[in-house]
This record gives structure tokens, sequence and C-alpha cells, in this order.
């Protein structure tokens, strides 16, 4: 599935994101991870993207549609994708509604997670990011498992937390989601896209949530595909065609001739003599017995 996962910071949409990934089969695509893996890879649109984030400014949408359009080429998303921190605004989704036009990967879905702003809060003060492999934790809802090691360094997580994730900053986090982001809702609501689901409660019932939201449960996707059944069916009939067939009759035959040897009975020959075959013998058998007299005829001429 193509998917968008609207909602403010801090109403979980990374870590459902994630358990999405696992269940869906499909990538998560995160702007925050396209922008540090392109000035990681000093790509143009890399080193672009660094120059206006070193000067304070927003990235500019034409090159974050570029780093999309380039990830979207990547064979793992044939199944699908999850757009996750984009669109933020409504330039920015009729930006990504001509590219997926273009490239025939419409949207699917688009769902909001919905949390009031007080869980917001405790949620976005409590979360925290490993420095080595960028999983995002939160110490009140979703902690590193005990003894879990991270995959990047083999050790421990190395935990840290955002500038921006401080409670201090929170409040202008959410005003601007209010004006910038929220409006997206009714955009997609239009097109007949968005799905809303409570973001609040444990993980696995906002999951259960999210999928039932989405009509893809994990367990349909495992099953195997219609177009696939008619192949598994004459598979099943391809013995009966075979025991029709002349190769067949060869092999039961031979089969049956070697059961008998080994109970000590001699193999039958189930092979009958052809009709063609048997005509010389049929004739010479004629012409002998023309020629043959009765035996009692040279007794009756010495009388």
């Amino acid at each position: 599935m193509r998917i968008v996962l609207l909602g403010p910071p801090g109403s979980g949409k990374g870590t459902q994101a994630q358990r999405l990934i696992a269940r869906l089969g499909v990538p998560q695509i995160s702007t925050g991870d396209l922008l540090r893996a392109a000035d990681a890879a000093q790509s143009p649109l890399g080193i672009a993207a660094k120059s206006a984030m070193d000067a304070g400014k927003l990235v500019d949408d034409e090159i974050v549609l570029g780093m999309i359009r380039e990830r979207l080429a990547l064979p793992d998303v044939a199944r699908g994708f999850i757009l996750d921190g984009f669109p933020r605004n409504l330039s920015q989704a009729a930006a990504l509604d001509g590219l997926l036009q273009q490239i025939g990967q419409p949207l699917e879905a688009v769902v909001l997670m919905q949390v009031n702003n007080a869980e917001l809060v405790r949620r976005i003060g409590g979360r925290r990011t490993c420095r080595n492999c960028g999983r995002v934790f939160n110490v009140f809802t979703s902690p590193p498992a005990p003894g879990e090691t991270c995959p990047t360094s083999g050790g421990p997580h190395d935990l840290f937390q955002r500038p921006d994730d401080n409670e201090s900053t929170v409040a202008e986090r959410l005003k601007v989601y209010e004006e910038k982001t929220r409006p997206l809702a009714q955009f997609y609501d239009q097109r007949g896209l968005l799905r809303r689901i409570d973001a609040e409660g444990e993980l696995d019932v906002v999951t259960g949530r999210l999928e039932a939201a989405l009509g893809t449960p994990a367990k349909a996707l495992t099953r195997t595909p219609p177009a696939a059944r008619p192949a598994r069916k004459a598979l099943r009939r391809a013995p009966r065609k075979h025991q029709k067939s002349k190769q067949g009759k060869k092999t039961r035959r031979a089969a049956k001739a070697k059961t008998s040897r080994r109970a000590g009975k001699p193999a039958r020959v189930t092979k009958k003599p052809s009709k063609t075959a048997a005509k010389p013998a049929r004739r010479a058998a004629v012409r002998l017995k023309k020629t043959r007299k009765p035996a009692g005829s040279k007794a009756r001429r010495h009388r």
C-alpha cells in the first residue's frame, strides 16, 4: 500500500510506521532520513539541502520532492511505501500528488492520528533518539527492551533528546502544526483518502486501529494471491494427466511386473500382439489345413 501518516508531533507516526514496515513489508520514507542520507552521500540534492539548513532556512520543496522521487525509483517500493513527515503543508501535498500521478504511484490512504495536546506534551518530553542507529524511543511509552542492543554499534542504545523535543519548544511546534499541517486533513478528505484514528492508548491497541483503518491486516498479506491459485490446482491435476498418457501406462506395467517378481510370481505380459502382426500366422495355418489329407484316406484305397 501507498500510505501517508499525518498527525501532530508526538502522535506516534514514526513508531507506528516502524510497526507497519514489519507487518506490510513496505519501507518507511522519512524526509528527515532522506536529508541525512543525502548529506552523508554528498549528493547534489544533499549539498543544496545542507546549505539551506546551515543558513537556518527551510529546505526548498523542490529539493525534498527530488529526494522523494529518487527514493521511489528504488526496487523496494514496488509493493508500496509509508510517507512519514511529508507533506507538511498544502503546497507540498499538491506537489506530491502531481509527482505520484506522474510516476504512476498514487496514494491509497492517508491516516490522521489524533492525540490531545496534554498527551502530546508528555510524549514529546519523553522522546529519545539513538545517536548511532537513529531509532526513536520514548522513556514513558516505548523504552528500549531490557538487554536490547543497537544494530549499528552493537552496544546499548546511545540515547539523547533532540533540541526540538524539549517541552519549551512543544507549544510552538503544535502551533505550526495547527496552522500548516492540519488543513491537509480536508485536502485528503475531499479526495476520499482520509481515515482518522484515536492514537492514544497502548501501542498494540493503536496498531490494531491503524490496521483496521487501512483495511489490510498483516494476515491478509500472507495469503496466496488469487492469480496463483489456478496454478496450484493445475499442479494437483498434473498426475492424473500423466496417468492417462502412454508413458504413464508403461510406468504402471513396469511397476506391476516388479511387484510380481518380488512376490515370486512370473511377471504377466499384458501387451497383446497386434492384429497386423498376427495375420501371416493365421494365413499359414489356413494353407496347412487345406493341404493336409484325412488320416484314413490311404487305407480305403488299398482295400
